[in-house]
């Protein structure tokens, strides 16, 4: 049975210090995506690099900072990405197709679903697919960031077998290798938690935009969705294949042994919260360890402007992130019903359809 493998490939291995493409790079890296696909692995290529790329060709000095100039640079730069790729790939024998994706299309179930059956189809005929961010149409509020994101929501998507993130660190250490001698990589990572946040450590070079940090995020996301996942940098020929034979050089972070269905990771790592529920400790117990709904007796505060049906974000006492749910009460509504036991909810809004204020199908934790 063929294996599906999304390969993320960051702006700091395929650039070169002046910030243009380094061909020597894609042609290596090509080279070792179309040795597994020869292997019979069906391979997804997320790649970084249009906008390093493009700047110095549209006549930047350096990498730009406003977003219409970020957006020139890779209208530019996407260009000429693709072609050095198609060019490298076609000396193996390889198809590739461009699919260019945006945050609202993963935010929207119905263009999650277009773009879903789009890859299929490439898989299906063979086709390397090799997918970017839509940096030329994407506005910053709704861009992912970074690629590392959108490669683990690519491959909870399309159910990936595993998702491999190569960068130019050989993983994630306990401090930084590069100051301190010290430090110590970790090779296996069984629980993404507050710890593995801390020695996160923050962005990595200057041509790129995805440090450590945003790889663990990625991580996190794709290990929920039931996808395990290698951090860490290939240098020499047959490296990649080894990653997927456990000993690549790198982090691996292991996956949930339950898979979120598609509803929650949209939920989770997609919507867009309208407003925010503030709990109490008994609400946070339910919600986290007790596989319980939110009911209004539990509720401290509300703020925003949200409507039934809209999605909320639920904090603690404290400001902690706990999740995040779709709410069934409007914004007006809930402040009638804060802090209330269910019966006098009932009492007080004389029909209600559904008591909680989040039920637990709904529902989705975030917290570590």
């Amino acid at each position: 049975m063929l294996r599906r493998i999304v390969v993320k490939i960051g702006s700091s291995s395929l650039t070169s210090p002046e910030g243009g493409l380094h061909r020597e790079a894609i042609d290596f890296f090509s080279a070792e995506l179309a040795a597994l696909k020869a292997e019979n692995y069906q391979i997804l290529l997320v790649t970084s690099g249009a906008v390093a790329a493009g700047f110095r060709e549209i006549g930047y000095t350096e990498r730009p900072k406003l977003l219409h100039e970020k957006q020139a640079s890779a209208a530019v730069g996407q260009a000429l990405l693709m072609q050095n790729y198609r060019e490298a790939l076609t000396v193996h024998g390889v198809s590739a197709a461009q699919v260019l994706l945006t945050r609202s299309d993963f935010q929207n179930r119905k263009r999650m679903g277009n773009a879903s059956m789009t890859l299929e189809e490439l898989l299906g005929r063979g086709i390397l697919p090799i997918i970017n961010e839509n940096d030329t149409v994407s506005l910053d509020e709704l861009k992912f960031g970074d690629n590392d994101t959108l490669s683990a929501l690519v491959a909870n998507l399309i159910k990936a077998d595993q998702l491999v993130i190569l960068t130019d660190m050989d993983g994630l250490y306990t401090k930084d290798p590069r100051i301190d001698p010290n430090a110590r990589r970790i090779d296996q990572v069984q629980e993404i938690n507050d710890d593995i946040y801390r020695i996160a450590g923050g962005a990595g070079s200057s041509v790129g935009t995805g440090g450590m940090r945003s790889k663990i995020d990625a991580a996190k996301i794709a290990a929920r969705g039931g996808v395990p996942v290698f951090v860490g940098k290939i240098t020499q020929s047959g490296q990649l294949t080894q990653i997927l034979k456990g000993q690549g050089q790198g982090t691996y972070f292991e996956a949930n042994d339950t898979a979120l269905p598609r509803k929650k990771q949209w939920l989770g790592f997609l919507s867009i919260p309208i407003g925010t529920l503030t709990v109490d400790g008994g609400a946070e117990e339910a919600l986290l360890h007790g596989g319980r709904s939110l009911l209004p007796v539990g509720v401290r505060e509300a703020t925003g402007h949200f409507q039934a049906g809209d999605v909320v974000e639920v904090i603690n006492a404290d400001g902690e992130i706990l999740g995040r749910g779709i709410v069934n009460y409007d914004a007006e509504q809930m402040q009638e019903i804060i802090g209330l036991p269910s019966s006098e909810v009932v009492k007080k809004m004389n029909s209600v359809h559904r008591l909680e204020v989040i039920h637990r199908d709904e529902w989705i934790s975030l917290k570590a």
